[in-house]
């Protein structure tokens, strides 16, 4: 072994080492270091003009959902075509990276089928746009403010200040219910009184607050009629018109303002009752 040791041409070896660090080794790792600061300043560049591009958007007023993922969508996809470029900059196959990448898509597909469901879903909800970043809806059970659509999940934050992701596969083919879409909504509200109580004068009280609120629509005729006559109440439907916007201010200010009034009055809202009967043998 010791003289197999001494017997390596040490020269022809420093030799083939100095040629591959002269000409390979040392022009490879100063073009990996110029690629990595270019690729550096662009990434910083197309941040810088993405966030001045949107600033403009959020000014102009343009569609928030539309702009926000364009912005996003576009600025990722330069990021990646910087990349390649990159890679081809150092001296790596591109075309190779290429169809190592397609291949990793086709296995990752296979796999993932129910997130290619989402990703279609997140795609059907952009063209279709049932609704939009910052409305309130609710879908799969789960309501809150859209705060942002992304490739697979909807995020939502609820009035509480949780926050739910829902697919998008099963929102986008499930039943949705926007409660921002429309500028007007119509506050719907129950006052259950004693069979005892007026009910002329319980109408007249309610018609009166609903008509005395600053924030009901005027152009919009309320509705305040007996609507049920209970196991052990008179039930009166009321409902009235107002904006988005000032829905529960209107829902909480009539329950509070009813039932005070109805106090005054001496109009009884009466509990659930059960007449038992006893039968002695």
């Amino acid at each position: 072994e010791k003289i197999m040791f001494l017997a390596i041409d040490w020269n022809a070896l420093w030799n083939k080492l100095s040629d591959w660090v002269l000409h390979t080794g040392i022009p490879a790792v100063i073009r990996l270091l110029i690629g990595l600061i270019v690729m550096f300043i662009v990434f910083k560049i197309i941040n810088i003009i993405f966030n001045r591009l949107q600033k403009k958007l959020k000014k102009e007023n343009a569609d928030k959902t539309v702009s926000i993922i364009l912005v996003k969508f576009l600025r990722k996809a330069l990021k990646v075509v910087v990349f390649v470029l990159f890679l081809g900059f150092v001296g790596i196959d591109t075309a190779s990276v290429g169809a190592l990448i397609a291949s990793a898509g086709v296995t990752i597909g296979l796999a993932l089928q129910g997130g290619l469901s989402n990703i279609a879903g997140g795609i059907i909800i952009l063209l279709m746009r049932p609704f939009r970043i910052d409305d309130y809806i609710k879908g799969q059970g789960e309501e809150g403010t859209v705060e942002d659509i992304k490739l697979f999940y909807t995020i939502l934050r609820t009035p509480d200040n949780k926050v739910i992701m829902v697919p998008n596969g099963a929102l986008a083919n499930g039943n949705i219910t926007n409660y921002s879409l429309k500028d007007i909504r119509r506050v719907d509200l129950s006052f259950s009184i004693a069979y005892e109580s007026d009910y002329y004068q319980a109408n007249k009280i309610i018609t009166e607050c609903v008509n005395n609120h600053s924030l009901v629509l005027k152009d919009h005729e309320p509705f305040i009629r007996l609507s049920e006559h209970g196991a052990s109440a008179i039930v009166i439907a009321c409902r009235a018109w107002v904006n988005n916007g000032d829905y529960w201010t209107v829902y909480f200010d009539l329950l509070e303002t009813v039932k005070a009034k109805f106090d005054e009055a001496g109009i009884v809202i009466p509990y659930n009752q059960l007449d038992v009967h006893v039968k002695n043998n």
